[in-house]
């Protein structure tokens, strides 16, 4: 329940949740599957007991399985550090979901570069 003075509660502790994991991650999580990865987004429902946490990764397509059975592999131990860093009453189980949105991005783009440079040709034959 948004407000006309900004973000909803829901909305700072899902912005909270996003920047203590990603410390987290950056620097306690050992698992080398994970590797670099980027925390996108947060999604928590409205009773806190969930929170969806939108992930992308620089290491492609091809290791995205294995980098989600790592995030999801250390679940419970990224529960409880982040329960140890913000105070609410009930921390949330995690579900992580890769964002595809970063990687449309670049597909539209490298087709709209492609589209401009055949017309290009075009005007100039």
């Amino acid at each position: 329940m948004a407000t006309n003075r900004g973000f909803s509660r829901r909305d700072r502790i899902a912005e909270q949740i996003r920047r203590e994991l990603a410390e987290v991650i950056r620097t306690e999580l050992r698992d080398p599957r994970v590797g670099m990865i980027s925390l996108t987004d947060v999604q928590v429902s409205p009773d806190y007991a969930h929170a969806k946490i939108f992930f992308s990764s620089l290491a492609g397509s091809d290791t995205l399985e294995s980098v989600q059975e790592g995030l999801e592999k250390a679940a419970g131990f990224l529960r409880s550090e982040l329960g140890k860093r913000i105070s609410i009453h009930m921390t949330p189980q995690l579900h992580f979901v890769f964002d595809e949105s970063l990687e449309r991005g670049a597909q539209l783009s490298k087709l709209i570069s492609e589209a401009v440079a055949i017309s290009d040709q075009d005007h100039q034959a």
